[in-house]
Parts: C-alpha cells; structure tokens; sequence
C-alpha cells in the first residue's frame, strides 16, 4: 500500500509541475490547441497512442474480447499498430499536416468548413463531437473502478474526482503541450507496465506453453477444446469486426487525426510513424494479448447473476490480482496514466471544438485571450459532465443509456467523419452532398443500434439481427459503407467550384528545399 500511494504520489507531481511548466506555450490558440504546430515526433507518436489506447482497451476491451477470443485477440493489438498507427500516419499525416495549415484549420469541424465552403456542416460537426465525446469520456472511468477497489478499497466516485481534478489542472493550465508532454511520460509508464504485466502473467501460469496448455484444454461450446489457442479463434468473423473497429476507427476520431495537425516537419512525420506503430504493437498488443489468458481465471470472475455472463470490466483486474504487489502497483499508475491521457485528448477536443466551431463561429474579433478563457471553461464543464454521468451509472446500474450510449459513440464519430476526410485530402471532387450524407449515415445507424438494442427489437433477416446485435459489428459496417457511399455520391451530386478547391490542395504543390539525403534531385 505504501508503495502504490507514494508512485501515485509522484506521477500526480510530475503531471501537475508539467502542466505549470507549458503555460508559456498556452498564451494563443495555435499554442493552446495545436502546440503552435512545432511538436516533435516522440511527442506526437506517443500522444497519439496513449490517446488511443486507455483503460476501455487495458481492462474493457483486454477483459471483453479476451474472454470472447481467447489469444487470438493478440490480432486486435497487431491491427492497432499495423492499421490504426502505421496506416494512419503514412496515408493521413503528411495530406492532414500541410491541408490543415494551408486552410488554417485547428479542428476537425474547421476542416469541414473549410474544404468544402460549408459553414453548417461546421456547425453540425461540432454537435456530433459534442453528444459523442462525452459519453466516450465518461467510459474512461469504468475501467478503473474495479482496479482501484481491488488495490486500495476506495469507493468509485473518489477515483472519478482524484482522475478528473488532476486531469483538469494541467490540461486548464498549459493545453496541448502539457498534454503532450504528459502523455510521453505516461507512455513510457505504459510501456514498462506492459512489458512486466505479460511476463508475471505467463510465470505464473507455468510460462507460455504450459499456459497455452492450460487454456486449449478450455471448452468453447459443444466440447470445441483448443478454439481459444487456434490462429483465429472460436469466431473469426467477430474477430475481423473488432479489428476494423478499433484500428480504422481511429482514422475518423477527431482527437485522434488533431494529432496531425500540430506536427513538427517531415523529418518528425517519419520518425513519429515508426514510433507510433512500435508504441501500439507493445502496448495494444500486450494489452490484448494478456485478456487472452482470461478464461485461465474462470473461478476467480465476478458472473452477472441476470445473464449469467462474466462481467468483462472484472476480467483483467482479476488476472492481476494474482501478481506480486509491485506488479500490481505498477499496473495502478499505467491504467491511471493511459486513462489520464485519453481524458486530456478528449476534453482539449470538445472544448476547442464547442469554443473555435460553436460559439466563436464566425466572431474574428473576439481576442485570443477570451477564446482561450472560454475553452478553459468548457474543460472543466466537459470532465465534470463526464465525471458525473460515470458516477450516475455506477450508483444506477440499470441506466442502460448511458451504457449503451457508451459503445455507439465511436461508431457514430467514425462512421460520420472517416469517409468524408479522408476523402477530403486526396480526391477534389468529393462534394458537399456526400458529406452531409456521410455525417445523416453515421449518426443514424448507430442512433438506430441505440434504439435496436434499448428495446430488444430484432429482425426477420438473420444477417441484420446478427450485425446489430453488438456495436462493435455495426460500427465496423457503418465505416465500411460510408466509404462507398462517398464517393458514389459524389459522383451523382454538384462538384464544388474549382476555384474554391484548388486553394486547398495548393500547399502540396509548394516548393521546398530539401537535402540530398532526402532526394536525388533532377
């Protein structure tokens, strides 16, 4: 105990003194929001993925598809690095980088406005980010109730307030750079975590083949025994739907892409790929790769008397109860690190979002000074809103809402936003009609996933029932389609005036000065 409270102790110092120390890179917006695009490659790859993955993935996810997988949820980790990172920065970050600056844009929404002349699509964006963000803040505390009830025996709310007011005070005083900076001490904190989880797990288990021995002897249903040591798992098809999910999800998350937005140069751009890819195969593979052995701890997990199911947040807290104390206290600091990290991405999001889209709007003359005031005010109201619909849903466990507005809300932002920005960067004749039918496609299938599973509706088609019957399948079709439905209607619909495409693309077209090194020349 003494040991878990003072490392708390000082990852709590080290994240407050940096938050103080990057006030003087906060005096504007570009520096509040964007770092004043000069950050540097090991700040921004680490950024990127400790906003990625956070104690939804360590102990949601890990516990869930662990459990529903067995270690072939190691692939869910592989297609993190290889598709949500390494994809994502070499198709999305160079394009994202210089289109952002050549439109002066510093949101997502922003983006929107501008590539495609369109205030209201603006305006519409901004209240997407605001709806969903929120419920997806608020699912960051759930991983950590079990794990702190099982290290120190605090009630659930204590954590939210201790998380959220830590959280608030650096990203309030130094923005984007207090959180970048942050966010790559608590990714090294993360990885150590990992790396020392996976080993304790497997020694004691008798190490990896007595383990994998252990686990193939687990039935999965109908005397079906090896299924969770297999290639591919008891449901291949499942497994595909969560690695889609999570990994190209990413792409359309607008915490995720403003990572692109503040970097450096080139030269960081190349170094931040490889290290963002190398962060996620370590950390979302481990992460994944320790939920597999789940079923290894079926005596030990908690099972909703109701369903008759395991409860999933339980499932990798109960694998770690069984470490040695400082393994345990380790584990503490990662998930309160990787879940910090997430919440300060998310909340710099939504408030530069509602502050620079909603409320500023088309106001040039209000000061820098007051519009950082403003995001200053709505940080403090998005983690209090976030931190009050998670301790709500722990005392009432029978709002299925907010549950299950939880689980939709990636599907909704990705669904809404991944097609039309991609799209956006690379082809000029993606219209204004596409994008508003992209962002009605998002929003509207997973309303109606809301919907379908609040009141237990099913239908007469088996594959509909079987797409909707869990987020995770209707939020991998929903990306899916809208990246067929962009460009069909854009085929059909009214391009937008040359003139007021070509003024986007102009900044890849700019001349520069490069060494040898980098090009052969003429």
């Amino acid at each position: 105990m003494v040991l878990q409270i003072a490392l708390l102790v000082v990852f709590f110092a080290v994240m407050i003194g940096v938050g103080v120390y990057c006030r003087r890179h906060a005096t504007d917006v570009n520096g509040f929001v964007l770092g004043g695009r000069s950050v540097g490659p090991w700040l921004t790859a680490f950024a990127y993925g400790t906003s990625y993955f956070s104690a939804v993935i360590f102990v949601g996810y890990a516990g869930q598809f662990g459990w529903s997988f067995g270690t072939a949820t190691t692939w869910v980790g592989l297609g993190n690095a290889f598709i949500g990172s390494l994809l994502a920065w070499a198709i999305l970050g160079r394009r994202t980088r210089i289109m952002t600056q050549t439109l002066d844009s510093r949101t997502m929404p922003d983006f929107f406005a501008k590539r495609y002349q369109s205030n209201a699509l603006k305006i519409v964006a901004s209240m997407i980010v605001f709806i969903f963000l929120i419920p997806y803040t608020a699912s960051l505390y759930n991983g950590l109730s079990s794990l702190f009830n099982m290290a120190f025996d605090l009630p659930y709310w204590v954590v939210i307030i201790i998380m959220a007011v830590l959280t608030g005070i650096y990203v309030i005083f130094g923005g984007y750079m207090a959180t970048a900076i942050n966010d790559f001490v608590q990714g090294i904190i993360m990885l150590a975590g990992i790396i020392a989880v996976i080993a304790a797990v497997l020694n004691t288990n008798g190490g990896l083949v007595e383990a994998t021995k252990t686990l193939s002897q687990v039935d999965a249903g109908n005397g079906q025994l090896g299924a969770f040591t297999s290639f591919f798992g008891p449901d291949p098809l499942g497994l595909l739907f969560v690695v889609i999910l999570t990994s190209l999800g990413t792409w359309g998350l607008p915490q995720m892409v403003g990572k692109f937005y503040s970097i450096k140069n080139e030269d960081a751009v190349k170094k931040g790929t490889i290290i963002s890819t190398i962060f996620a195969i370590v950390v979302a593979g481990g992460c994944y790769f320790i939920g597999g052995w789940g079923r290894l701890y079926a005596d030990k997990i908690a099972f909703n008397p109701e369903t008759g199911k395991p409860m999933f947040d339980t499932v990798v807290p109960t694998i770690l109860s069984t470490l040695p104390n400082i393994i345990i206290a380790i584990v503490i600091v990662l998930v309160l690190a990787a879940s910090m990290s997430t919440l300060s991405s998310l909340v710099l999001t939504s408030s530069s979002t509602l502050t620079l889209d909603f409320i500023i709007g088309k106001k040039k003359d209000t000061s820098e000074k007051k519009q950082i005031g403003i995001m200053r005010l709505f940080i403090v109201f998005f983690i209090a809103v976030s931190a009050i619909i998670a301790i709500v849903k722990d005392a009432h466990p029978g709002f299925t809402f907010i549950a299950q507005m939880m689980g939709v809300s990636w599907g909704a932002l990705a669904g809404a936003f991944l097609a039309p920005f991609l799209y956006g960067l690379y082809w000029k004749k993606t219209t204004r009609a596409s994008v508003w039918i992209s962002f009605i496609w998002g929003v509207g299938v997973e309303t109606f996933q809301l919907i379908y599973t609040l009141t237990g509706m099913s239908f007469s088609n088996s594959v509909l029932n079987y797409l909707f019957a869990s987020s995770v399948r209707s939020g991998a079709m929903t990306m899916i389609i809208g990246l067929i439905i962009v460009p069909v209607v854009s085929l059909i619909t009214p391009k937008l005036k040359k003139e007021d495409v070509d003024p986007c693309f102009v900044g890849f077209d700019e001349k520069v000065e490069v060494s040898a090194k980098r090009s052969l020349g003429d």
